[in-house]
């Protein structure tokens, strides 16, 4: 496991060993107040940790108070081009911003949003992204992890030189691989908290599965402290898909787990249909549960011992196990039901 050191962002620590957390960022006009807390209290209550806005002008900047009132995760800041709204955005409240030192007016104006940072106790992420590398760097290594890291590297130390080390480093590519090995070698030699995701990754589908195996790589190497998936739409999309990653790669266990088997020609339970229904039913479970639908009594209960419980049947019946034993045979017409009574002792 990789050791960070911590980083605080309004009542959520990262790095230092504390819970992976999971960003999302709003698409609503920042400016409407009322939509944009809707959008966030969504995102809360979908499980999302941390918040980020695009706050593009001052007066957005000033709208942070009334957005924060009524909300209760942190709010971070994401700042383009002109310094003085990351400077008016982090003396209005912004649990931490996101900065582009390259973009956002020299080294003196880089200053200015670093005092107030340190004034306000206010992290600041910088980092390195494919899409706006530094022209020498970009010349001399293409589009590669090697760019990235050395863009991400400028920006670390040129806060470094201001005396400013609450830092949350990302590395962005829409490419995987670059995206993956970019963050190896931050890993390798800074203790700053990573913030993992792969930008520009699409819609739903694209943005799910590159998402699960860049994310699901590094995680699974000990590598980020707060992850986010991004997706073309619907930002309430990213959320689920996140939860899932850090699940399955063990990072965090919560919510149900459904094992269903993929099917075969001894299969005649409408197995799709029984985990589609089942999916539903327990999506607002948030301790960690596992349940297995599955399609063959021959192999079913063997299959999935290591859930809480399950079905496994075939051929108009089919097998009630809990704990990986078996407690009863039930006509198929009764599976469901009896399923829903196993999901209720477990709530």
């Amino acid at each position: 496991m990789r050791k960070t050191r911590e980083i605080q962002i309004g009542n959520i620590r990262i790095g230092a060993g504390h819970p992976v957390a999971v960003q999302s960022m709003t698409n609503t006009q920042t400016k409407d107040v009322a939509a944009t807390v809707q959008q966030i209290l969504s995102m809360e209550a979908a499980g999302c940790d941390i918040v980020r806005s695009a706050v593009y002008d001052l007066e957005c900047a000033r709208l942070i108070p009334q957005i924060k009132r009524r909300i209760h995760i942190p709010f971070v800041a994401d700042i383009h081009f002109d310094y003085r709204v990351a400077v008016e955005a982090i003396k209005n409240g912004a649990d931490k911003v996101r900065i582009n030192p390259g973009n956002i007016g020299g080294r003196e104006r880089v200053r200015e949003v670093v005092k107030a940072a340190k004034d306000y106790r206010v992290p600041i992420r910088v980092g390195g992204n494919t899409g706006s590398l530094p022209k020498d760097v970009a010349q001399e290594y293409g589009v590669s992890a090697k760019a990235l890291f050395i863009s991400a590297q400028r920006n670390i130390e040129l806060l470094e030189e201001m005396d400013f080390h609450d830092i949350v480093v990302s590395l962005k590519s829409s490419c995987v691989p670059v995206c993956v090995e970019a963050y190896r070698m931050m890993a390798e030699v800074s203790d700053y908290p990573l913030h993992v995701g792969i930008t520009e990754a699409g819609t739903l589908q694209d943005a799910s599965i590159k998402s699960a195996i860049g994310i699901g790589t590094l995680l699974m190497e000990g590598i980020g402290d707060t992850i986010r998936v991004s997706v073309t739409g619907d930002p309430l999309c990213e959320i689920p898909v996140a939860q899932k990653i850090l699940k399955y790669c063990g990072k965090r266990q919560q919510g149900v787990e459904i094992i269903s088997c993929p099917t075969c020609s001894r299969c005649t339970l409408d197995i799709e249909a029984l985990a589609d229904k089942l999916a539903d039913y327990t999506a607002d479970i948030t301790k960690p549960l596992k349940i297995a639908v599955m399609g063959c009594a021959v192999n079913g209960p063997g299959e999935a011992k290591d859930a809480d419980f399950g079905i496994a049947g075939g051929g108009g019946q089919g097998l009630i196990f809990e704990k990986g034993k078996t407690l009863k045979k039930v006509p198929e017409a009764e599976l469901y039901a009896e399923l829903i009574r196993l999901v209720d002792k477990y709530r």
